[in-house]
């Protein structure tokens, strides 16, 4: 059958594995996290990252959204502009001649920041801007402790930002800083006390810079753990909320208020007493943070995930049957697809693309 005879079939049409979406809860999702920041200071910019699918982009913003896109990649800034998304953050440095060349053209059709940690970066971003006529909007990265990339709060962050508001075709716009080393921390106290110790300090940086006289349009950070901490920061300008969407099961376990949206439709193809085994492994499933559960089914349990076979034990099913596997990660498992089937009430309704799936530049 091809893909456009299934809609309207039962999603057990689907060939598998295949990432199935249901509409209904993706969208109670959304709304939940957008009436959050609806009538707060900070505003909502959604990670791409998190489902690299432009048409679920749009409808974020359209949810309410209001500021604009994360991503993580220029190749995803690069589909993102190409969906019609005009304000665009790649979350990350963009650094060589070649990658510095595309976001200077990115920057013709839509606003495009990315980060920045290094003057040598700068200096290099700041040439390509200049040789082809436009500016690069930038946000000075600032360590707040998971010693990934950023320059240490305070002075330094200071002596950068000099440097790069007087770098021709660089736009010095603000400050980012992601608490990710405290996003998933289980007790709720405990994930709230080190969050805003962190983010206290991109606060203290954010007042350092404009009592030089340096000003800070914005600052950005954040995640879905966190959301609901870093959002109501005093000069937290938006958070870059990304799993809220779709969600995984290591996740729900730390934001409840949140559903699962999104599972991998597998089939049984071999049955024993006591376990049976799934069509789908490592292949098909981000399983960074522990084995997939079965949706509805806590009897099983993963005794192991191969390349291409999740087996489980205690689960009952006869060789056809389909199963719902819930992912812990579901940003390493979205990356392994090129589309996703999107269901109502148990029928097919759409099928969208993962474009930005597979780009790692």
């Amino acid at each position: 059958m091809t893909d456009t005879s299934l809609l309207g079939q039962p999603i057990e049409s689907i060939a598998t594995p295949a990432p199935v979406v249901d509409l209904d809860l993706l969208e109670q999702n959304l709304r939940r996290m957008a009436a959050y920041f609806a009538k707060r200071p900070c505003k909502l910019r959604p990670h791409f990252k998190s489902h690299k699918c432009v048409e679920l982009a749009r409808r974020q913003l359209a949810a309410g959204a209001c500021t604009g896109i994360t991503c993580a990649k220029l190749a995803e800034a690069e589909q993102l502009a190409a969906g019609g998304i005009q304000d665009i953050l790649i979350a990350n440095q963009v650094v060589g001649a070649d990658k510095a060349r595309r976001l200077a053209a990115l920057n013709r059709q839509a606003t495009v920041r990315c980060a920045v940690d290094s003057l040598e970066n700068a200096r290099q971003l700041s040439g390509v801007a200049t040789e082809s006529g436009v500016r690069i909007p930038v946000l000075l990265e600032v360590d707040i402790g998971m010693k990934r990339c950023g320059v240490p709060p305070g002075t330094p962050a200071l002596e950068l930002a000099r440097e790069l508001s007087h770098l021709p075709g660089l736009r010095f716009d603000g400050l980012q800083a992601y608490e990710g080393h405290v996003v998933d921390l289980p007790d709720p106290e405990e994930r709230r006390r080190k969050t805003s110790e962190a983010v206290a300090q991109v606060i203290e940086t954010r007042r350092v810079l404009e009592r030089a006289g340096l000003p800070v349009t914005m600052v950005s950070g954040g995640g879905t753990g966190t959301y609901d901490i870093t959002g109501n920061v005093d000069g937290i300008d938006e958070v870059q909320c990304g799993s809220y969407a779709l969600m995984d099961w290591s996740y729900a376990r730390v934001r409840t208020e949140f559903v699962v949206a999104r599972w991998i439709l597998a089939t049984i193809v071999s049955s024993h007493p006591g376990y049976a085994v799934a069509d789908v492994g490592t292949k098909g499933l981000g399983c960074e943070f522990g084995r997939p559960l079965v949706a509805g089914r806590s009897e099983a349990s993963a005794r192991s995930v191969s390349e291409e076979h999740a087996t489980f034990d205690g689960l009952k099913a006869d060789v056809g049957d389909k199963v719902r596997l819930i992912p812990s990660h579901g940003c390493t498992t979205q990356n392994l697809y090129r589309r996703m089937w999107i269901m109502r009430g148990g029928m097919i309704v759409d099928l969208w693309p993962i474009e930005g799936s597979g780009f790692l530049e």
